[in-house]
């Protein structure tokens, strides 16, 4: 039997090779299943939100010129639990980005965007069940970045060794301290020892 959860996901973006590669994305996502509705007009997003009601719209901030999402909120009662994330593939200001749920960057890898869609659309019954085993939550690149920090590597030297942007190691390094609630390296360290995803020795050796 398939525990994949089902969500349904509009992708909002004029640029088609931005549009359809983040589509091919999401339905690439483990333990989801995702098959998005891409649209390419606000008259088109507002077509589709009148007679259904996505878990997720990510929208370009300056989609069609600028995308006003106060208004769209207002003129959608109805998609009160909708979640809003901003698709970022160009500078934007911050002021733009208040209203949003989250974002999405054209730098994120898989294990981000699976991360950040899974904290958005959980349900509270849900989070608390998975912090009976925070263990689990982290993913296997989490994990390998982990090790990475309690070895004394830079963020930089991460992002070399495990073939990532620097962007893309700290937005792991900080869902690794939300999940965990680890602000620290030796918090860090005593966690990664304790959970066996470093050898002692390894430690000592950066001591």
């Amino acid at each position: 039997m398939s525990n994949n959860r089902s969500l349904n996901i509009v992708v909002a973006e004029s640029a088609v090779i931005i549009r359809s590669g983040l589509s091919a994305v999401l339905k690439r996502l483990p333990n989801m299943d995702i098959h998005p509705v891409e649209v390419t007009s606000t008259e088109a997003l507002s077509n589709y939100a009148n007679l259904h009601q996505p878990d997720v719209i990510i929208i370009n901030p300056s989609f069609e010129g600028g995308f006003n999402l106060s208004a769209f909120r207002a003129a959608h009662p109805r998609l009160g639990h909708t979640r809003y994330v901003a698709l970022l593939s160009s500078v934007i200001t911050n002021n733009l980005l208040k209203e949003y749920d989250d974002h999405f960057s054209i730098c994120d890898d898989i294990d981000i965007i699976a991360t950040k869609l899974n904290s958005l659309t959980h349900t509270p019954e849900e989070e608390g069940a998975e912090k009976e085993n925070e263990t689990e939550t982290l993913s296997q690149r989490e994990k390998e970045i982990i090790t990475c920090v309690v070895k004394g590597m830079t963020n930089k030297a991460i992002a070399d060794k495990l073939y990532l942007s620097i962007h893309t190691v700290i937005t792991h390094r900080r869902n690794i301290a939300r999940k965990l609630q680890i602000h620290s390296p030796a918090g860090l360290t005593i966690y990664a020892i304790v959970n066996k995803l470093v050898e002692l020795s390894d430690i000592k050796e950066k001591l």
